[in-house]
């Protein structure tokens, strides 16, 4: 199982104690739900990887923190209506913990396993996403 990189940890100390304790939720979930993700900081943001793949990450942005799942557009989610117009991403924004939905986290990442876009070859297949099986 890994353990959340030392990277993220400092991202999340950085941020303002809501901000922090929002972080921290998300990336000790995230990390139980899938124990033999790679997780670092890409993009100046934390996200975890499953072979190479970006699946599931977050940011801190104006509206609050963002958890974003790189596929979560074909998750049949309501709550992660932030989509993205180009890709098949979908979002979620929280402004405090208690706001964060255990059960529905974990189903998301169950999800994020299952449902995979190829965001690794993207670049080679020069914009083109293919679903993985």
């Amino acid at each position: 199982m890994k353990k959340i990189s030392q990277s993220i940890l400092d991202y999340n100390d950085k941020l303002s104690e809501a901000d922090k304790t929002i972080c921290h939720l998300l990336a000790v979930e995230i990390t139980k739900k899938m124990a033999y993700a790679e997780n670092k900081i890409w993009h100046s943001h934390p996200v975890w990887f499953l072979n190479e793949n970006p699946i599931v990450g977050y940011s801190k942005e104006k509206k609050g923190l963002r958890l974003m799942f790189w596929s979560g557009a074909d998750f049949g989610e309501r709550a992660l209506n932030m989509r993205g117009a180009k890709f098949k991403d979908a979002s979620i924004y929280y402004t405090a913990a208690d706001e964060i939905n255990i059960d529905d986290l974990k189903r998301w990442m169950g999800k994020a396993i299952e449902i995979q876009w190829d965001y690794k070859n993207i670049a080679k297949r020069q914009g083109v996403l293919e679903r993985l099986l």
